[in-house]
C-alpha cells in the first residue's frame, strides 16, 4: 500500500466514526481529494483481497472499518460490541416521520402522529439521531429538523437515498394473508 494509504487505513482504524473525505484530507493537505480518494480505494481492495474480518465501508457520508457481515452475529452474540440502547415506539414513530418528511417542524409531526412530540423529539435530538437544519417559512419561522449522519450510521446507510421507498414499506409491514381452507 502507498504511504498515504497506510495514513489513512490508521487513522480509519483510530476513529470511533465515519470519516469523510474532507476529514481524511487534514492528515495531508498536500495530497488532494483525487488521491485521498486513490487511497481508499486502495484499502478497500487490499482488504477485499486478503480475506479479512473487516471492510472498509463508504457511511453515514464517510468511510469506516465494520465487521464484515458474515461475522456479525458472532460478535454480537458475544456481545462485544456496544449496543446502542433501544427507542421506544413513539421515538421510532417520530424518527420515521422525520426521515421521510425532512424538513418537518414539530407541528407536522404532531398532526401526522395524533399527539405532542415535543418531548420526543427533544429525546432524538439529545441522541444525536436529529437536529434542527433550518427554519420554515410560517408563521414565526418554527425550526424544521432532519436526521443526522450518526441516523444514518446507525442504520448503516451511505446517505438517505438508501432509506426504503414508501411503497416498499407498506408492502413488508401489510399483515399476511390467512391461509387458504384446505379442501375437506
Amino acid at each position: 500500500m502507498s504511504p498515504l494509504a497506510r495514513l489513512l487505513e490508521a487513522a480509519l482504524f483510530a476513529a470511533s466514526r465515519p470519516l469523510t473525505v474532507e476529514d481524511l484530507l487534514t492528515l495531508d493537505p498536500q495530497a488532494g481529494e483525487a488521491a485521498v480518494r486513490t487511497a481508499l480505494r486502495e484499502i478497500r481492495e487490499a482488504y477485499a483481497a486478503e480475506d479479512h474480518g473487516v471492510e472498509l465501508i463508504e457511511i453515514a457520508q464517510g468511510w469506516q472499518f465494520l465487521t464484515r457481515r458474515e461475522y456479525a452475529e458472532a460478535i454480537e452474540r458475544a456481545q462485544f460490541a456496544l449496543r446502542p440502547r433501544r427507542l421506544s415506539p413513539a421515538a421510532l414513530e417520530t424518527l420515521a416521520i422525520i426521515a421521510y418528511r425532512q424538513p418537518v417542524g414539530r407541528l407536522e409531526v404532531d398532526e401526522i402522529r395524533g399527539v405532542d412530540s415535543d418531548a420526543v423529539i427533544d429525546k432524538l435530538a439529545e441522541r444525536g439521531l436529529v437536529e434542527v437544519v433550518t427554519r420554515g417559512e410560517g408563521l414565526g419561522r418554527p425550526l424544521l429538523y432532519g436526521t443526522t449522519p450518526q441516523f444514518l450510521e446507525i442504520l448503516g446507510l451511505k446517505d438517505l437515498d438508501e432509506l426504503p421507498r414508501l411503497e416498499e414499506l407498506s408492502v413488508a409491514l401489510r399483515p399476511p394473508a390467512p391461509p387458504a381452507a384446505e379442501p375437506e
